[in-house]
């Protein structure tokens, strides 16, 4: 293949598939797994309750994986993961890459917003979510959900997979240049954001939305100790019964408490050109002590096409470490970086896939109902 720089669209990824750079040990990969620019993993038959997380380091996961498991769990047709326990699933998917491709995985974003913490682990490696270049082998799951409760299947997807050839990141010259072509953010009012207006450092910075008003609910909390969410299910469960809505009440400041998770959304409206995709990194510690998200992956088209109404909200997966943290309206939280793809996938994201969250404002996960009005 001749590639230039870039993340591999979804009909890259098909040739991947048919070249051997990504296999299914007995379970041949479906068309549902496709993503404009990501390929979704699925979840093997069985499950590894174990002592603590690791990185494998000079070892294989195989290795690590007899000093630390506790007991196993099958996966077929499905187990319950409990609250506040890891545990560490093998993937169907294997790769075989050539030496010039290199991948980063995500969690999806039902994942993320059901504060479910998911890591790639691979053989010999001392980082998480990263796959080196030419890596051969299999991939493994580090699953721990913090607020919920899951039942999880096999064959269920909870992350996702990207693979780049060479360093397709755009500098903060490059996004000023596409946002005057393409506009990148929007404000409420359907307008693209000035440039001079904008905060760039390594990345576009965005900012939270608690404007609120009468009645309106600025963002989720989770309730503790609530019942089981099975993943598989779509617009299945109550909301009131897992999460507290929140409230900007005049002259009453939001204060989010220490370890609690909660869901918010961003103040502007992002909008990913078809030839781009994107990922929204955590602000650096010293803008507080809070983790700001946990799934990352924006595809080509996520926002676009809507005219007049350009742009979809980002939601924040948000926890507060050891103090309780202040939160105003547009305050910085994270930044949203762009790469380029090595060619327009064959396919957006948006309606024409069934995408959950196109037209998204704050919006739990789809296994929840609508909040009740």
């Amino acid at each position: 293949m001749s590639l230039r720089a870039g993340v591999l669209p979804m009909q890259w990824l098909h040739r991947a598939v048919h070249d051997g750079w990504i296999a299914s040990s007995g379970t041949p990969l479906e068309e549902r797994q496709f993503q404009p620019s990501s390929l979704d993993l699925r979840l093997g038959p069985v499950a590894y309750r174990i002592r603590s997380s690791f990185l494998p380091g000079h070892e294989t996961v195989a290795a690590k994986l007899r000093c630390l498991t506790m007991y196993e769990l099958s996966l077929e047709p499905s187990a319950i993961l409990e609250r506040g326990h890891a545990y560490l699933i093998p993937l169907l998917e294997e790769l075989a890459l050539p030496p010039y491709i290199h991948g980063k995985a995500d969690p999806k974003s039902s994942t993320g917003r059901l504060d479910i913490f998911t890591r790639v682990i691979t053989d010999t490696h001392s980082r998480f979510d990263d796959v080196r270049p030419g890596y051969q082998g299999q991939l493994y799951l580090e699953v721990f959900s913090r607020s919920f409760t899951i039942q999880v299947h096999h064959g269920l997807s909870l992350n996702q997979l990207r693979l780049f050839f060479d360093q397709p990141r755009l500098d903060d010259t490059a996004l000023s240049r596409l946002h005057t072509v393409e506009p990148l953010l929007f404000d409420d009012h359907h307008e693209p954001i000035p440039l001079d207006s904008m905060h760039l450092d390594g990345g576009l910075f965005l900012g939270v939305d608690v404007s609120g008003g009468p009645d309106a609910i600025v963002g989720y909390k989770a309730k503790k100790n609530s019942d089981i969410i099975d993943l598989a299910k779509e617009r299945c469960y109550d909301p009131s019964a897992f999460w507290e809505p929140l409230y900007r009440r005049a002259n009453r400041p939001l204060i989010l408490e220490p370890e609690d998770f909660y869901i918010l959304a961003s103040k502007e409206k992002i909008c990913i050109p078809p030839a781009y995709a994107a990922e929204l990194m955590a602000y650096d510690t010293g803008s507080g002590e809070l983790r700001t998200h946990y799934a990352g992956f924006f595809d080509p088209g996520f926002g676009y096409g809507r005219d007049p109404h350009r742009g979809t909200k980002a939601v924040l997966e948000v926890r507060p470490h050891d103090v309780p943290f202040l939160v105003e309206d547009g305050q910085l939280f994270c930044k949203l970086c762009l790469d380029s793809t090595v060619e327009i996938p064959s396919q957006l994201y948006g309606a024409e896939l069934n995408s959950h969250y196109q037209s998204q404002a704050l919006t739990l996960s789809k296994q929840f109902l609508p909040w009740p009005t």
